[in-house]
Formats: structure tokens, sequence, C-alpha cells
């Protein structure tokens, strides 16, 4: 959700900038399909097909971040990406260190009102004695606000590096255009 967050405002300030949102469109990016089967991936494990913890859930799951981070690092040249990469290493290395399981604290789960998901594999809960639980899910949003929910230090990353990503594309191209021709 913070990402979500992240884009709607990098958006809104492109538009206040006068920048070029079309700049976007026109972004080529190396093996996109790397990204799309990592999305798709992660929405099998948790939506589509939820169930208790696997062998092949945790595979499927630890898989969909690495064909993101290769996703990242062949496109490292877009301004932000870097970023977004450097957040979700941050990331599977605190699933990786917790046996698949992004280790959110009591605290941050209890702020944000999310309910343990019991049985079910999730993407994030509490770890007893979890590793590195400080790149884990220690911040939440309210659940008294939209969009309640946990959040780690690499999904800070991650949202900053996407909105760096707009915002960089955009202005870049509007500046592009309003350069007087040679």
């Amino acid at each position: 959700m913070l990402l979500l967050v992240a884009i709607v405002v990098a958006v809104a300030l492109v538009l206040l900038v006068r920048g070029d949102l079309r700049a976007l469109a026109a972004l080529r990016f190396r093996l996109p399909w790397l990204v799309a089967a990592a999305l798709v991936l992660q929405i099998l494990v948790i939506t589509v097909f939820p169930g208790p913890r696997t062998t092949l859930r945790l595979a499927a799951y630890l898989s969909s971040y690495a064909l993101a981070v290769v996703f990242l690092f062949l496109n490292r040249r877009i301004p932000g990406l870097w970023l977004i990469g450097t957040g979700a290493v941050l990331n599977l290395l605190a699933i990786g260190a917790n046996a698949g399981v992004m280790p959110a604290t009591r605290g941050a789960l209890v702020t944000a009102g999310v309910v343990p998901p019991g049985e079910v594999f999730a993407n994030a809960a509490y770890v007893e004695h979890a590793r590195l639980w400080f790149l884990g899910d220690v911040f939440a949003i309210p659940a008294s606000w939209p969009l309640a929910n946990v959040f780690s230090v690499g999904d800070v990353l991650i949202a900053l590096g996407a909105a760096w990503a707009i915002l960089a594309t955009a202005r870049r191209s509007a500046r592009e255009r309003r350069a007087p021709s040679p």
C-alpha cells in the first residue's frame, strides 16, 4: 500500500511541475517478463492458492523476489530502480533469514490491525526471535487510517525509488520538450 501512495503522490507532483507522464510509456525495460512473472508468483502463492506453508510455496515466493532483483539489476540505468533494488534486497534478506517469512513486530501488527494468518502461508507475520528483525515490517499505518498495513525499511526504499523513477523520467522528458532546437 505504501508503494501505491508513493506512486499517486509522484504522479500528482509530475502534474504540479508540468512534467510529461507520457515519458513513462516510452521507457524501455530489459526482460520485462521477469517482473511480471515475479508478481504472478506472489499473487498465486498469497492470494489465489492460499494454504499452509509448503516447500513449493516457499520456493515460489523466494523465486519471485529473485526474479524481481534480476529485473531491477538489468534495468538499473533507469533513475530510481537501483533504490527499488536496494529495498528489494533488504526485504529478501529479512525473508530469507526467517525461513521465507517477512518478520513483523507485534507492535506494528497490532497498530495496523493485521490479524495473524494462522496456518496459512503469509508474506508477513510475527516471528519469535526473528533474525534481522530490524529489516522486517517494523512500521505501521494505523488501523484507523485508510490502507492500514505494516511495512519495512525495504518497502520505504522501494516506494521512494518508484517515486524517484516517475519524477525523474517525467521531468527529464518535459525539460527535453522545452529545450530550444539547435
